[in-house]
């Protein structure tokens, strides 16, 4: 879901130039080699991005939606090698369910931040609303926290927890490369989805700034190209969503005090098919206003919630 950043001076452009075909495998950089799922979608983009780390011994971060196409490319890609350990940063249904199948190929180790949990609980009035693709069945060999680092032959990954796109979310950064395998916490085509109770804007925010405060340079991400400039794009990030929250008090200063009002006067020219998405990036603003007691709700904040300025 991309918007256009108000108000900053260091505008970085999203970048939507992505002509890498599905089941090619496109060397980026010497040690690491990326493939392409297809499975474009509003949401996707192009469709998921695998990648491939080392030579030989080797590993793959993502092995994407239960796809055996995109399944079988993996495994034409490290013909010759063997997949010593599988990397999964999230577990959304575009990431993590050929995570069996290539395990059940392979053999490989599979390592996660843990299974799929929400980043906090639903409530009441929102028991029976719809999941947001998440992947409840899968369960990682090796659990990862923050600051593990998990050596391979030639390579060695740590791990940088990022919750707020999910709660689970674990992005892995070669450190002597300065790379950081960020999935979808930060894409360059657009901004990502953070839908409660499954994402949460707190968190996120925070992501980004322990992001800001590390040296990666390069980002691969989970769908689109790469992010050159890292920490530059990161910082316009920030500025994005933190005009994003101008806008959505500008709407209640104002008195529009519902979700769907608000995303019809904020998200100008937005693709009807991400009304939905949009509706629930609002909530995850909304949320953090009212944690931070600048905005008021009778009950949960919820998607379909009245909302008000704090006096």
């Amino acid at each position: 879901m991309s918007d256009k950043d108000n108000g900053a001076n260091d505008d970085v452009p999203f970048n939507r130039d992505y002509p890498l075909k599905p089941g090619v495998v496109d060397q980026v950089r010497p040690n690491v080699r990326r493939v392409l799922c297809n499975n474009p979608s509003p949401f996707t983009f192009t469709g998921t991005n695998s990648y491939i780390v080392g030579t030989g011994k080797v590993a793959i971060i993502d092995p994407g939606p239960a796809n055996d196409a995109h399944l079988q490319a993996l495994l034409d890609a490290v013909k010759g090698e063997t997949v010593t350990h599988i990397f999964v940063t999230h577990t959304h249904s575009d990431h993590s369910p050929n995570t069996a199948a290539l395990k059940a190929a392979t053999g490989a180790t599979v390592y996660a931040e843990g299974p799929h949990r929400a980043s906090r609980p639903r409530f009441e009035s929102e028991k029976h609303s719809p999941e947001s693709g998440a992947d409840r069945d899968f369960k990682p060999d090796v659990l990862v926290a923050d600051g593990d680092v998990i050596e391979g032959d030639g390579w060695a990954l740590e791990g940088v927890a990022t919750p707020g796109h999910t709660a689970n979310h674990m992005a892995f950064a070669w450190r002597e490369k300065k790379y950081l395998f960020v999935a979808d916490h930060v894409m360059g085509w657009s901004t990502s989805i953070v839908a409660p109770p499954d994402g949460s804007m707190i968190d996120y925010m925070a992501s980004l700034d322990k992001l800001a405060a590390r040296d990666e340079d390069l980002y691969f991400s989970g769908h689109g190209p790469d992010i050159p400039d890292a920490q530059r794009y990161v910082r316009f990030l920030i500025r994005h969503r933190r005009a994003r929250e101008a806008s959505i008090l500008h709407r209640l200063g104002k008195g529009e005090a519902d979700i769907p009002t608000i995303v019809r006067a904020i998200y100008i020219g937005l693709d009807p098919r991400l009304t939905g998405a949009a509706g629930y990036s609002v909530l995850a603003h909304l949320e953090d206003l009212v944690a931070r007691g600048l905005v008021l709700t009778d009950g949960d904040p919820v998607i379909s919630g009245s909302y008000r300025m704090a006096a």
